[in-house]
């Protein structure tokens, strides 16, 4: 495990050298670092780990975004979702591998009084309906690798929940 500085990270550029696949599920919220935060994280650091990964070697990148992502919408997080999606693609890796998750059900170490309100609703819906809102973060884990150990001929694949359920029960 290497330990970067996000605000440095083209000084770790060693970090990221020899890697066959890279993984991206970083990410924050508006609410804990601000809207120049959450772009800064959520976008920037995004694709400049995408392009020191390329640069060392990576031939396919799995990147989780967002249900909904799409560059044109009103909504920030959205907005930022799908810009990271299309600037991700053009570095131009052998495959790219795009899963955008519903809410992720997790259990988290900081507070986040809504989100909780959210999952314990969601939680009881995906139980007459498992792929429609909802998510677990281990069946998004477990449908990453998945489509790593299963490649398809396509450059650029995106997974939307439906196709997460389906991989990560697999």
């Amino acid at each position: 495990q290497a330990v970067v500085d996000f605000e440095r990270l083209g000084e770790h550029a060693a970090a990221f050298e020899g890697h066959d696949v890279g993984f991206c599920c970083l990410g924050t919220t508006r609410a804990k670092a601000g809207a120049d935060g959450f772009v800064r994280v959520d976008r920037d650091y995004v694709v400049q780990a995408a392009e020191l990964a390329r640069a060392g070697g990576c031939k396919h990148f799995v990147l989780q975004s967002s249900r909904g992502a799409n560059e044109q919408s009103r909504f920030l997080y959205l907005r930022v979702k799908g810009e990271v999606e299309n600037l991700v693609q053009a570095v131009g890796f052998d495959h790219c591998t795009i899963l955008r998750p519903a809410v992720l059900l997790c259990k988290r170490q900081e507070s986040r009084p809504m989100e909780w309100i959210a999952q314990q609703f969601l939680g009881a819906v995906a139980r007459l309906f498992p792929t429609a809102y909802s998510v677990p973060v281990e069946m998004v884990a477990r449908a990453m690798v998945a489509c790593v150990l299963q490649p398809g001929e396509e450059k650029v694949k995106v997974l939307e929940n439906g196709a997460i359920h389906e991989l990560g029960q697999a």
